[in-house]
């Protein structure tokens, strides 16, 4: 969603109007009339949604000004929450300031927030420019203005963006086909120690066996019928591997073999049945918080999403940006909706809690339809109902 720069909103104390043919007609508490013109119809109560949580994603999208302090801010603006039926919303900062409002001086709403500095970072990273000082020359900044920009839009430091780039390339280059030796060098790796030192943190194996597909590692599987179809679990003697949901057995065991071509996998259903029982439980609701181990491939970040989803309590939802802050990133919502859809166990990490800020329930890896059908049965099977 973007406001349109030519739909410009033209304001006087007390009222709003617009020479706009794209716009919406919206009343607050107070009875105000506000209008706002957007692009995708956003609605007040998702205005207001995006400025009660911080969603730093809606900065320079627009802004919301406080007719109580004659201040208008960004979305993300750290300051105390104002009351919502003094809030006024308005495209651009142009249009605050032509209804008398003037700029917040601590979250400074007419400065570029900065993303597309960081994007031109990214860029110049993928070509081979990874020095932070270096970096913030040629954009023109500071390094230590260039780190906080990092940290603000995608919740890690340009180093760790870095080095997720060279395990990214790496992963690539095995996965073509190419030696361990010649993708290391290929992904910017001055020596293979340096990599050795990255794998377990972030592939959950050595390189080599990464590159084999898992080779060396037993994997158990099962599967087993559930409200939702199937449920296939597997793992290795430290813990839980994966957790898939589909509709057809083969299509699950499929989908194992492909993500370890070279591990050596066996049905196992005696050696499982405690797992798939505890989580075919939880399903059911009979046993809402069963804890079971985990073996799954993480980064650092995905680590901690993955833990902090792991104590979101049955039956209740949590927002993108609400995780985000929770692990310590404000601004890293993306960051977290990425991690979710890369979680590979579904109800262990119960990435199904996360929502989207503006309502509905969003996209889900093993199907949406899953996701609301998991959401409504453990509203209804909740303590609080």
């Amino acid at each position: 969603m973007q406001f349109d720069a030519r739909n410009r909103i033209e304001s006087k104390p007390g009222a709003a109007y617009s020479r706009s043919m794209n716009e919406q007609q919206m009343r607050s508490a107070g009875g105000r009339s506000l209008t706002v013109a957007v692009r995708g119809g956003m609605n007040e109560k998702q205005l207001w949604r995006a400025v009660e949580t911080r969603d730093a994603r809606w900065d320079g999208k627009f802004v919301f000004a406080v007719e109580s302090t004659g201040v208008y801010c960004r979305p993300s603006c750290p300051a105390r929450r104002p009351l919502q039926a003094n809030v006024r919303y308005f495209p651009a900062p142009d249009a605050a300031e032509r209804a008398g409002f003037r700029a917040c001086r601590r979250c400074k709403p007419r400065e570029d927030s900065g993303l597309a500095l960081v994007e031109r970072a990214c860029r110049k990273m993928e070509t081979g420019t990874t020095r932070l000082d270096a970096l913030a020359t040629d954009l023109g900044i500071t390094a230590q203005r260039l780190a906080r920009l990092f940290r603000r839009h995608l919740g890690i430091t340009p180093r760790q963006y870095a080095e997720a780039r060279r395990i990214d390339t790496f992963r690539s280059e095995v996965r073509n086909g190419r030696s361990v030796t010649d993708a290391l060098y290929e992904a910017g790796y001055g020596s293979g120690s340096r990599l050795y030192e990255r794998a377990s943190a972030e592939l959950g194996m050595t390189p080599a066996t990464y590159r084999r597909g898992g080779a060396g590692v037993h994997i158990s599987y099962s599967v087993v019928e559930c409200g939702l179809g199937r449920l296939l679990v597997a793992g290795t003697e430290r813990g839980i591997a994966a957790v898939e949901l589909g509709n057809a057995e083969a299509g699950l065991e499929a989908a194992l073999f492909l993500q370890f071509p070279g591990a050596e996998i066996e049905r196992d259903d005696d050696r499982l049945r405690g797992w798939t029982s505890a989580l075919v439980r939880q399903l059911e609701g009979r046993e809402p918080s069963a804890e079971l181990p985990l073996d799954v491939r993480a980064t650092g970040f995905q680590r901690r999403v993955w833990e902090e989803l792991r104590k979101i309590p049955w039956g209740q939802t949590r927002t993108y940006g609400e995780v985000a802050r929770a692990v310590g990133q404000p601004t890293a919502a993306r960051a977290v909706a990425r991690a979710c859809a890369t979680n590979p166990a579904a109800l262990v990490i119960p990435c199904h809690r996360v929502v989207p800020a503006g309502g509905g329930y969003g996209g889900y890896r093993w199907g949406a339809a899953r996701k609301a059908r998991l959401l409504k049965a453990e509203a209804a099977c909740s303590p609080k109902s």
